[in-house]
């Protein structure tokens, strides 16, 4: 019970903690910082497959864990890579827009 208690407090003592970190970054670095939690997130997604593609027989709750691990872990990576690329994108060089013959004349 000691062991659950101690686990649960430095859960919540880390989502105090984080939230307290994360509320003073200032705006423009939330998306590079997005970056380095989608590495973060691609090494959760590798273990769960590592996990269900080693464990001989792994009862429900490892599956479902996995799952869930899988599913977050997949979006928090795709997502990722979608607002990076938004983000990059806003600092490419605007080519102007080529006029056509028809519209010479």
């Amino acid at each position: 019970m000691d062991f659950f208690l101690a686990n649960l407090a430095i859960l919540v003592l880390s989502g105090f903690v984080g939230f307290a970190v994360i509320s003073k970054v200032p705006n423009t670095l939330h998306t590079p910082l997005m970056s380095g939690t989608n590495a973060i997130h691609g090494i959760v997604l590798l273990g769960a497959l590592i996990i269900l593609g080693t464990v001989d027989d792994p009862g429900f709750l490892m599956q479902a864990i996995c799952f869930v691990a899988i599913v977050f872990g997949t979006v928090n990576v795709v997502g990722g890579f979608v607002v990076t690329d938004r983000m990059l994108s806003m600092f490419k060089a605007k080519t102007p827009a080529r006029s056509t013959k028809a519209e010479d004349h």
